[in-house]
């Protein structure tokens, strides 16, 4: 089959129809055939961790094989922030606000053994903007 080999998808649930659709996720640490050449070729990767929405029209997701978290326009379904990560997050983020008042996107990267991303011990809070 040829790529892409993962997309995130917005659909509008009333209409039942898609809104936009985005390949998700780059070879850049499970290269092709096992190649691992860091490369950050745009292909879709297999992926595990769903997304979360912010009230700011945010889509967070972090469940890539090139170990990034990213947050993506609902709109228009752009990348819009992007954040590199130290181990592999299969995981889905969570969201809080905290007593500063901002609000923070948090992911856990642990890694996963199946899917050949990088294995740690981290748990990595990000500060949206002020509004």
């Amino acid at each position: 089959m040829a790529p892409p080999w993962g997309h995130l998808t917005a659909v509008d649930l009333g209409t039942r129809k898609v809104l936009w659709r985005e390949v998700l996720g780059t070879a850049r640490d499970t290269g092709l055939f096992g190649s691992h050449l860091g490369v950050p070729l745009k292909t879709g990767v297999p992926n595990l961790g769903g997304s979360i929405i912010t009230a700011g029209g945010l889509a967070f997701i972090g469940a890539t094989t090139d170990q990034y978290l990213r947050a993506f326009d609902l709109s228009t379904g752009k990348v819009v922030w992007k954040a590199r990560l130290p181990a592999g997050a299969q995981a889905t983020p969570m969201t809080y606000r905290g007593r500063d008042g901002r609000q923070y996107v948090v992911i856990t990267a642990g890694g996963h053994g199946a899917l050949g991303t990088r294995y740690g011990d981290y748990t990595l809070a990000y500060a949206l903007p002020r509004t």
